[in-house]
């Protein structure tokens, strides 16, 4: 897909990009990483896995491939890279 500066971390695996993404004829901002799985909001973990994932990746530039679909919630669910390693490979313990 392409290059996408991320200015927003909403949890450990879904954030925003700068100027939003199209795809198939349709528009949004948010991102699902695919490959990894952390815990929701409420969930032991949440805040670990966000703050992870915000340190990482916050104001920075991801590379955005192989687009799976775009999800109930909007969301464009794709592979993601950062420093050209996919995103899930930072997360481990997560891992599906």
């Amino acid at each position: 897909m392409s290059e996408f500066k991320v200015s927003e971390v909403i949890d450990g695996d879904t954030f925003k990009v700068k100027n939003g993404w199209e795809w198939n004829n349709k528009k949004g901002d948010t991102v699902r990483p695919t490959g990894y799985d952390t815990p929701e909001e409420n969930e032991r973990g949440y805040g670990e896995a966000r703050r992870k994932l915000s340190n990482l990746i916050l104001n920075k530039t991801v590379d955005i491939k192989n687009v799976k679909t775009i999800d109930n919630y909007g969301r464009l669910v794709a592979d993601v890279y950062y420093n050209g390693r996919n995103l899930a490979d930072y997360f481990p313990e997560y891992k599906i």
